[in-house]
C-alpha cells in the first residue's frame, strides 16, 4: 500500500464519522477519539496538506480583505 493510498484511506475514514456524527475513528486497528467536529476538520486539513505533498503539488489557500470608510 503507498503512502497516498494510506493518508486516502485515513481522511475517508475521517469524513465518513464526520458525516455520521461520530467522534471516534477506527483505522488500521487503531482508535482515536476527537473532542470536536472543529478538531475532525483539522485533522483532514492536515491530511489534505499531507496528501498534496506527496502528490508533489500544493494546496492555494486565498484571504481577500476588503474594507470601507462606511461613508
Amino acid at each position: 500500500m503507498t503512502a497516498v493510498t494510506e493518508l486516502r484511506g485515513r481522511r475517508d475514514a475521517l469524513s465518513a464519522q464526520r458525516a455520521s456524527g461520530v467522534a471516534r475513528v477506527s483505522y488500521d486497528g487503531k482508535t482515536v477519539e476527537y473532542r470536536s467536529v472543529a478538531e475532525i476538520d483539522r485533522a483532514i486539513e492536515a491530511l489534505d496538506r499531507e496528501i498534496a505533498a506527496a502528490e508533489g503539488r500544493r494546496i492555494v489557500r486565498q484571504l481577500r480583505v476588503t474594507t470601507t470608510k462606511g461613508l
